[in-house]
């Protein structure tokens, strides 16, 4: 991960807080910062809430990249790509983990703790944080993406 030292955001509902919590154990053992936006518990809490503190420190610089977690990951991902600035992507596979930073230079990881096991979301978590982005030919397509926010 190129923001060593710039703690990744995480946040997550009651759906997603288990997995939340594995992803944390998981960064300490990594010795990878993190600043935690919550959930605390299993009790109903409202996504949008949650992803949106986590987004915000992403767009602000005081993280260098987001995981949020949900019952699918597929209603952080809605939230975090309303949010000026944050590419999120809902992922359930290692490839589109490893591909979306690569070409899309994504800085927002949705999971879904009913979707993805916890071994599964630990590597694509992994494949998140270490995989660079590539440049190049898809900065021109990047670009693209983030003029969209101003139609």
């Amino acid at each position: 991960m190129t923001e060593r030292n710039t703690p990744v955001a995480l946040a997550a509902d009651h759906g997603g807080f288990a997995l939340k919590e594995a992803i944390k154990a998981h960064l300490d053992e990594r010795g990878i910062p993190y600043t935690d936006f919550g959930t605390d518990s299993t009790a109903s809490c409202d996504y949008p809430d949650l992803a949106v503190l986590a987004c915000d420190a992403v767009t602000a610089g005081q993280c260098g990249r987001a995981i949020l977690c949900c019952g699918t990951g597929v209603g952080m991902s809605m939230c975090a790509n309303k949010i000026r600035g944050i590419r999120a992507c809902c992922c359930s596979d290692t490839f589109s983990a490893e591909f979306t930073r690569r070409h899309n230079d994504a800085n927002a990881l949705c999971l879904g703790g009913r979707v993805v096991g916890e071994g599964l979301a630990l590597a694509i978590v992994d494949l998140f944080l270490d995989t660079e982005y590539e440049g190049g030919r898809h900065a021109r397509r990047v670009d693209k993406i983030m003029a969209l926010e101003n139609r």
